[in-house]
C-alpha cells in the first residue's frame, strides 16, 4: 500500500468501521509514522470530510457522529473493477440488465473524481469483451426472485421443462445459485424426486416463493456438486482449422466441450468429442475449406464418408 492516496481512504475506511481509532494504531496499519498520519488525516479534512482529533496520550480520530459519507468513493482499482463488472453483465446471459448497468455506469463516471473518470472512459474506449454464442439468456427478475429465496431459506415452486420432456410442477429447496459453462443452475433439494437436483434457469418459469422455510446443508458445495454431473470428458480431443472467422461459425457449432479462436485469417476448433462419425458429417457440411490437425481417426472418418457420398452420386 504504497499510494498516498490509497492510505488516505484506507484511514477513512478504518474511521468509518470503529467509533475512534488512535494515531498509533492508524500509524501500525498503514506503516508510516504519526506525523504522515497527522497529514493523511488533514487531507481528509480539506476535502470536507469532518475527523475529530484528540491530542496528548493515547490520542484518537473519529468522525463526527451523524455524518453521512457519500454514497460512492473509489479508489482507482475498485472504479475499474466495478466499471468492467457492469460490462460483463451481459456475458452471464443478464441481457435484461444491460440498460440497468449502461445507467449505473453513467451514475459511476458523474461520481468519479476527473482522473478516475477518465480511467474509466478510456477502458470504455480500449475495452471490448467478447460475447460468447454460449451464453444462454436467463431473466434476471427469475433470478433476482431464486436469490431471495436463498437468502431467507424459503422453499420455490416454479414450472419446470426438461430436456425433451413435458412441463412439470417443481418445489425445492434451492441451496446455492450458479453460473457455470454459459447457463445458470438452481441447487438444491427436489421435493418431487426426493433427492439433490439442478435445473437450468432458462428451463423454469413462474416462480414463487413459499411460505416454507427449510435449512440447508453445512457446508454445502453447489459448484463441486454441479460438475460431478457434467458429462465426462469427451473420448476424442478435435484439432480442426476452419477458413471463416470465428463469428460466422457462432451459433453453428454447439458449445459443449468447443473453443473457437481466431488463427491466420480462419478459426481453430478445439474440441472433445465422443462420436467421430457425426462430427464429420458435420464438418462436411460446412461451406469452406477445413483442414483436420488431429486425431487421425477423424481424418479417415472423412474420407470413408467423402467416398461413400461419391459413390452415391455416382449411382444417380
Amino acid at each position: 500500500m504504497y499510494d498516498p492516496s490509497m492510505r488516505v481512504l484506507t484511514v477513512l475506511e478504518l474511521l468509518q468501521s470503529r467509533e475512534e481509532v488512535t494515531g498509533a494504531e492508524l500509524a501500525r496499519r498503514l506503516e508510516v509514522s504519526p506525523r504522515t498520519v497527522q497529514r493523511y488525516v488533514a487531507r481528509l479534512q480539506d476535502l470536507g470530510i469532518p475527523v475529530e482529533g484528540r491530542r496528548g496520550v493515547g490520542g484518537a480520530y473519529r468522525l463526527n457522529p451523524g455524518f453521512q459519507l457519500p454514497p460512492l468513493m473509489f479508489t482507482g482499482e475498485e472504479a475499474l473493477a466495478l466499471a468492467l463488472g457492469l460490462r460483463a453483465l451481459t456475458h452471464l446471459g443478464l441481457h435484461a440488465l444491460a440498460p440497468a448497468a449502461q445507467g449505473a455506469g453513467a451514475k459511476l463516471t458523474r461520481t468519479l473524481p476527473h482522473a478516475l473518470r477518465e480511467d474509466v472512459q478510456a477502458l470504455e474506449l480500449s475495452v471490448q469483451l467478447d460475447a460468447s454464442p454460449w451464453v444462454v439468456g436467463t431473466d434476471a427478475t427469475l433470478l433476482a426472485g431464486l436469490l431471495r429465496a436463498v437468502r431467507s431459506r424459503h422453499a420455490v415452486a416454479f414450472t419446470y421443462t426438461a430436456k425433451a420432456a413435458a412441463a412439470t410442477t417443481r418445489r425445492a429447496d434451492v441451496y446455492r445459485v450458479v453460473h457455470l459453462d454459459g447457463r445458470w443452475y438452481a441447487v438444491g433439494h427436489c421435493r418431487l424426486r426426493g433427492a439433490l437436483r439442478s435445473f437450468r434457469l432458462d428451463r423454469m418459469q413462474d416462480v414463487t416463493v413459499l411460505d416454507e422455510p427449510f435449512t440447508p446443508p453445512p457446508d454445502f458445495d453447489a459448484l463441486a456438486y454441479l460438475r460431478s454431473t457434467m458429462p465426462e470428458p469427451a473420448a476424442h480431443d478435435v484439432s480442426v482449422w476452419l477458413a471463416v472467422p470465428p463469428e460466422e461459425l457462432r451459433g453453428h457449432v454447439s458449445g459443449w466441450h468447443t473453443e473457437l479462436s481466431p488463427e491466420d485469417g480462419g478459426t481453430r476448433m478445439r474440441a472433445g468429442r465422443d462420436n467421430l462419425r457425426s462430427f464429420a458429417a458435420f464438418l462436411l457440411g460446412l461451406d469452406c475449406d477445413l483442414r483436420v490437425d488431429g486425431p487421425p481417426e477423424l481424418r479417415r472418418m472423412l474420407a470413408r464418408l467423402g467416398e461413400r457420398g461419391a459413390a452415391l452420386g455416382a449411382l444417380h
